[in-house]
């Protein structure tokens, strides 16, 4: 997208990076929907996020990147993210097999869903924080993900909210793809990326 971040969000950015370093939630806008994030240094930012969505500790979240740099050492199948990586940033959340680098309490069950948002706002909030974030949509369990600053705000939850800086969310979640350590995909839920780009990159890279 590479939308410029409007000079006035700045402050807010530095901010809500204040807020996630000591441990607490903030909500922030994708090019998807809305989302919440928590440092993932932090277990009381981590806790506080998995409480406040009201998920179960053994359900994952995703990692937000803020790009395919910091998210190769994050598995162990990094040739995967090299051949997916031109499909960032933009709507694709690809879950693979984590790494020792990967903090467990993001790869329950030996595996960690990566993203990298195409949104000024959410690239500005990952480069204040080091380039990683967990992450998941505002909403608390059970119900539709925020897609406007007004639907995050009308949940309650809270938390302090970052603007979108004039662009706007488009609705559609990401499409989620887990693609195992011998290549086979598997389709999570089909979202705002046509599935068969992401077919075509991996058949391209096989030999």
């Amino acid at each position: 997208m590479n939308t410029p971040l409007p000079s006035g969000v700045v402050p807010q950015i530095t901010q809500a990076a204040a807020v996630l370093t000591g441990g607490g939630v903030v909500g922030y806008p994708s090019e998807t929907v809305w989302g919440l994030a928590a440092h993932p240094a932090s277990p009381q930012g981590l806790t506080a996020l998995f409480t406040l969505k009201g998920r179960d500790p053994a359900k994952p979240v995703q990692v937000s990147c803020l790009d395919a740099a910091r998210a190769r050492p994050l598995t162990r199948t990094p040739e995967v993210v090299d051949a997916l990586a031109g499909l960032w940033p933009g709507p694709l959340t690809l879950v693979l097999p984590a790494s020792d680098a990967c903090p467990p309490p993001l790869a329950p069950g030996g595996w960690v869903g990566l993203r990298v948002p195409d949104h000024p706002v959410a690239s500005a909030l990952l480069a204040a924080c080091g380039g990683l974030l967990a992450t998941t949509s505002l909403n608390p369990a059970g119900l539709p993900a925020a897609r406007t600053h007004a639907e995050a705000e009308g949940y309650g939850l809270g938390i302090f909210l970052l603007p979108d800086g004039g662009v706007p969310a488009r609705g559609e979640a990401s499409t989620v793809v887990r693609v195992g350590p011998e290549g086979g995909l598997k389709v999570l839920r089909e979202g705002a990326l046509p599935v068969a780009e992401v077919r075509a990159r991996l058949e391209g890279r096989r030999p």
